[in-house]
C-alpha cells in the first residue's frame, strides 16, 4: 500500500493494523541445585558422605568401642597388681616411721644418758695402762691407773661409750646407764669370765700403743 492511500485511509477513519506480538523468550534452564527436582536414590547431598554417621558416631547412633573388651583375667590381674602395689607402699611408709620413731628414741635416750653421766666419770688425766677391749666390732681402749685396772677386770667398774668418749664409771652407774641406752655399753667385766672370753683383761696381754688396729 502506497504512502497516499495509506494516508487517504486514515483520514477516513481507518487505524493501522496491529503489528504482530514478538515470540516470548524461552526461560533460562534453572541450575541442577535448584532445578526442584527430588535427589534420585543414591546420591547424597554435595559435601556430606553418604552413610556415614556426623560427628564421628556410628551409623546406628550408638558409641562405639575402642579396642576389645578385658576379659574377666585381665581385670582380676589388674586388680592383684594394684593391691600389691598399695601393700608395698604402704610398707615403705611404716618402715620409715619405724625408723624416724627410733632415731627419736635414741635422740631422747642419749640426752638422758649424757645428764645422768654428767660430772661423774672416773677417767684419771694421768693414767698411762691402755686397757683394749672389743666394742662394735672393733679394738678400743680407755687410760686407767693400776688400782682402776684391778677394779675394772673385777667387774667394780666399766665403761660407757658417749658422744665418742670412753667413760670409767662406777657399776651401779654402769647399770643405770645401761638401762636407759644399752647399746651405751662399751666394757661390761664378768669377773668370772675366763681368759679366752676377755683376753684384754690380763695387763700382759695388753696391745701395746704403738700397734695400729
Amino acid at each position: 500500500m502506497s504512502d497516499s492511500l495509506r494516508d487517504q485511509l486514515l483520514g477516513l477513519g481507518f487505524k493501522p493494523a496491529p503489528k504482530p506480538d514478538k515470540p516470548a523468550r524461552p526461560d533460562k534452564p534453572k541450575s541442577a541445585d535448584h532445578a526442584g527436582r527430588k535427589p534420585q536414590p543414591g546420591k547424597s547431598h554435595p559435601g556430606r558422605p553418604h552413610g556415614k554417621p556426623q560427628h564421628g558416631r556410628p551409623a546406628h547412633g550408638k558409641p562405639g568401642h575402642a579396642g576389645k573388651p578385658r576379659s574377666q583375667e585381665e581385670i582380676d590381674l589388674a586388680k592383684a597388681y594394684a593391691i600389691r602395689a598399695q601393700k608395698e607402699k604402704d610398707e615403705r611408709i611404716e618402715a620409715e616411721r619405724l625408723r624416724q620413731e627410733e632415731a627419736r628414741k635414741r635422740r631422747e635416750a642419749k640426752a638422758k644418758l649424757a645428764e645422768l653421766l654428767k660430772d661423774k666419770a672416773l677417767n684419771d688425766p694421768n693414767a698411762e695402762i691402755a686397757r683394749h677391749f672389743d666394742y662394735g666390732g672393733k679394738i678400743k681402749r680407755v687410760y686407767v691407773n693400776a688400782e682402776q685396772l684391778k677394779a675394772l677386770n673385777a667387774g667394780e667398774l666399766g665403761v660407757v661409750q658417749l658422744d665418742g668418749r670412753y667413760l670409767l664409771v662406777a657399776s651401779a652407774l654402769l647399770a643405770e646407764a645401761e638401762a636407759i641406752f644399752a647399746p651405751s655399753v662399751a666394757l661390761k667385766v664378768d669377773p668370772d669370765a675366763t681368759a679366752e672370753e676377755d683376753p684384754y683383761a690380763d695387763p700382759q696381754y695388753q696391745v701395746p700403743d704403738d700397734l695400729v688396729w
